[in-house]
């Protein structure tokens, strides 16, 4: 055999013997796994959920990914629901857990989740394997992240589906995810729509906070996405107040469930390191204590809740304006996902701040370090107090809480709060700490339209939610100070609520207008009529009438004027604020029309402003003449010019559009008259252009003349003081010089003057001798190396002057030339 068949054959026999200990290799592990998980199923078996030696996780038998993932962690101890929760559901029982908030919740089904879906080797394959539901989308991140700390050992996949993001790209993801965390409408839109979407295989269902998912607002998505579920699956319900009725169980299809609860047996629902209080605060003045409180705990992390989202935006708005020195936070369900993820996490990593929120962060959320939780107004009922003040004193930390409640609520609510365990205390606001801000969010309202609009709503909004309320023991929509709080908000009336009848409607009018439609007359007691005092007027009533200040006043006046046609509209129609006033005829119409016409013609002004006309036909047109700034938008349209290098400046070219093209004519006129147009500007350019450079022209050769002259003056200058006659005639001083030397200096007759070639005379009777020629030398050549070496005896320099840099040829020229005479 040849040499490198050998080699090959080895090399095949060595790959071959690679990839047999691979296969091998890959056997004994997958053969060790099995055994492991076996034994890790007997383990389970055999535990004892309600072994007291249950401390820690590791205590627990869980697989070695979930294990590495906790530690990585740093869970370590097992807290009540967990000790008592994550036992029954490893042994496949469906749980029923209420706990305390911030007792662990998340992690007592986040564990059995990941263990469930190992011990059946789940794959990308097999699709989705478990299906964790949240209320809220803030604390669906936040499960979501933490399943991400301690599942990062594990090879599943898993996806976060909620609201405020695009369906599609969701829809692309979703048949490869294993473990989803989701809203219920979200996940209810991707079962009906996404197609092929498929959930028969569900191991596990949880729904954490299930009793919030379970009222109204979510029962019946709940409903219909259940019916989606396969009924064989494993099922857990985690929340901080739990439910027991049959109906829900049901309708959740769980079979023989395991209740577990670790605060069943304690003194209060929320936790003992938590310090409850509340105050009796009357409505108006609910902002003043609010205010009062924030600026009192600057270096505090707070949370506001407030009962509707309309309610946060004017709290926030309004106190952003009156800066109180804490960083200010809004958060409510009207916002985009985006920048509720966005507040969420500026608000987790603050040190101090304050949150204005609702309910949407009330449940589940778990911001770090919160030292105070403010209930600005009164919760529903005590589960959501219960849950509002669980933001707060998280895990064994402690915590702070106060609740503003109004007097005709407190006898109430203190009997629910009994009888769920809850030890609240009474506290009293100190008078130095009390401090009156409607003034200041009257002058901001009237300084912004925008602000006293947020008012308007939100005034509108808590009103609704009182009178929307089912407790009517605790929430009497009767005994509110409607005027009073209207006036705290900086509202100058207190605004119309659709769902007051009769006479309650007139009751919120502000006085003065129930001084103007009362009569101007009041009966005394001797039944005698007697002039009603008037009212005093103040700046916002004027501003409340006002016909023409801007968009918002039109609504304003609905809000205050609105009549009983308006009654009878839907409560569900918040947003519309339209009433009709009456119903006119055409006969009238037409009568009413011509009125109107006359009058508006009788008193109309016109004004030609630029080439504009104006009418003014009332009084705030008339005044708004002496403003520039306003007339400004009557003036003609500036034109827009541009700078070209030069600095000169053009009309700015534009690309008319086609339509309007065609209009100004045909194609063949309009170029006719372009090119006309252009001509004569052309012609009147080159008229212009021929004169300036006649004037260039003239303006050279001035200035050559004068250069020429003065050169001339300059050389005849030279050739007196280098002459040979001497000191000329009336200058110097002859006291030093010879007598008989001008006499000398004069020819002889029959003789030459006696010059030299380079100007010197003869100081004596015999001739001077020439200088002898140079081979390369000629007569000229030694005139101007004469001429040159006078000037540079006499420091003679030539100066040529440029007025401007030289543009043709004939400036060239003469430039040279002036050059060369050097």
């Amino acid at each position: 055999m040849a040499p490198g068949a050998a080699k090959g054959a080895g090399g095949a026999q060595r790959k071959q013997a690679h990839s047999t200990n691979k296969t091998e290799a890959r056997g004994l592990k997958r053969k060790r796994d099995k055994e492991d998980l076996q034994k890790l199923k007997k383990a389970i078996d055999e535990l004892d959920p309600k072994s007291p030696d249950l401390k820690t996780f590791t205590d627990l038998p869980l697989c070695e990914p979930t294990a590495a993932g906790l530690r990585a962690s740093h869970f370590e101890v097992l807290t009540d629901v967990q000790r008592a929760a994550i036992p029954l559901a490893l042994k496949g029982n469906d749980v029923l857990g209420a706990a305390k908030t911030g007792s662990g919740k998340t992690l007592a089904f986040l564990v059995p989740v990941l263990e469930k879906l190992y011990h059946e080797q789940w794959t990308e394959l097999d699709g989705l394997g478990a299906l964790i539901i949240s209320p809220t989308r803030e604390l669906a991140v936040q499960i979501f992240e933490v399943l991400r700390k301690i599942g990062r050992k594990h090879t599943f996949s898993a996806g976060l589906v909620i609201g405020g993001k695009n369906l599609k790209e969701e829809a692309e993801r979703l048949g490869r995810m294993n473990i989803l965390v989701c809203t219920p409408g979200r996940m209810l839109q991707h079962l009906d729509q996404t197609a092929g979407f498929d959930v028969d295989n569900l191991q596990i269902l949880v729904l954490d906070e299930a009793d919030r998912i379970m009222d109204m607002g979510f029962q019946s998505a709940v409903d219909a996405l259940v019916e989606h579920l396969p009924k064989s699956r494993q099922t857990l319900l985690f929340s901080a107040t739990q439910s027991k009725r049959v109906s829900d169980l049901a309708r959740l299809s769980l079979k023989d469930p395991e209740y577990v609860s670790a605060h069943e047996e304690a003194v209060a629902a929320t936790p003992t390191n938590l310090q409850q209080h509340y105050i009796i605060t009357p409505l108006p003045e609910k902002l003043d204590t609010l205010w009062g409180f924030i600026r009192s705990n600057l270096k505090s992390k707070m949370i506001v809740f407030l009962s509707s989202g309309k309610q946060v935006r004017f709290v926030f708005e309004s106190f952003k304006r009156m800066q109180p020195g804490i960083p200010l936070l809004h958060l409510h369900g009207r916002q985009k996902q985006i920048a509720r993820m966005e507040i969420t996490s500026r608000f987790s990593k603050a040190t101090y701040a304050c949150l204005f929120a609702t309910d949407v962060v009330a449940r589940g959320v778990d911001f770090p370090a919160v030292d105070w939780v403010i209930q600005a107004d009164c919760p529903e009922d005590a589960d959501t107090y219960i849950h509002r003040v669980g933001r707060t004193a998280r895990y064994e930390s402690k915590g702070r809480a106060v609740l503003f409640l109004n007097p005709s609520e407190e006898e109430g609510f203190l009997k629910r709060l009994e009888h769920k365990k809850v030890p609240i205390q009474k506290v009293h606001v100190k008078e130095a700490k009390k401090k009156s801000i409607t003034a200041e969010l009257q002058s901001h309202c009237f300084q912004s339209p925008d602000l006293k609009y947020l008012a308007q709503k939100s005034f509108v909004s808590y009103t609704r939610s009182i009178h929307l309320q089912k407790d009517k023991e605790v929430f009497k929509f009767d005994q509110l100070d409607l005027d009073g709080y209207a006036k705290s908000l900086g509202l100058p009336g207190a605004p119309q609520i659709r769902y007051q009848k009769g006479e309650d409607v007139k009751r919120l009018k502000n006085a003065s207008r129930e001084v103007i439609s009362s009569g101007s007359e009041s009966e005394g007691e001797d039944g005698i009529k007697k002039p009603k005092k008037p009212e005093v007027r103040t700046k916002y009533d004027k501003m409340a009438e006002r016909q023409n200040q801007d968009v918002l006043s039109s609504h304003y006046r609905k809000l205050i004027d609105g009549n009983d046609a308006a009654e009878g509209a839907s409560d569900d129609d918040e947003e519309d604020f339209l009433a009709v006033k009456r119903v006119l005829d055409d006969d009238a119409l037409e009568t009413a029309a011509g009125a109107a016409t006359s009058d508006a013609a009788a008193a109309a002004k016109v004004v030609k402003i630029g080439n504009n006309e104006v009418i003014i036909d009332s009084h705030r047109r008339e005044k708004m003449l002496k403003s520039k700034k306003k007339m400004l938008k009557f003036a003609d349209k500036p034109t827009k010019i541009i700078f070209n290098d030069d600095g000169t400046a053009r009309e700015l070219y534009e690309l008319q559009d086609l339509d309007d093209f065609e209009n100004e004519g045909p194609a063949a006129e309009l170029r006719k008259k372009f090119v006309e147009a252009a001509g004569a500007k052309v012609a009147e350019i080159d008229i212009e252009d021929k004169q300036a450079a006649k004037d260039r022209r003239r303006e050279k050769r001035d200035r050559q003349k004068a250069r020429e002259r003065g050169e001339m003056e300059a050389e005849m200058a030279d050739a007196d003081g280098a002459g040979g006659l001497g000191p000329q005639l009336g200058g110097g001083d002859y006291s030093d010089e010879d007598p008989l030397a001008l006499l000398r200096s004069l020819p002889m007759p029959g003789q030459d003057s006696g010059r030299s070639d380079d100007g010197d005379s003869d100081s004596g009777a015999q001739p001077s001798k020439k200088r002898a020629k140079k081979w390369f030398e000629d007569d000229s050549d030694a005139e101007e190396q004469a001429r040159k070496k006078r000037k540079k005896e006499k420091g003679y320099k030539r100066v040529i002057e440029m007025d401007q840099e030289p543009d043709n040829l004939q400036d060239l020229e003469a430039l040279a030339a002036g050059l060369l005479e050097d």
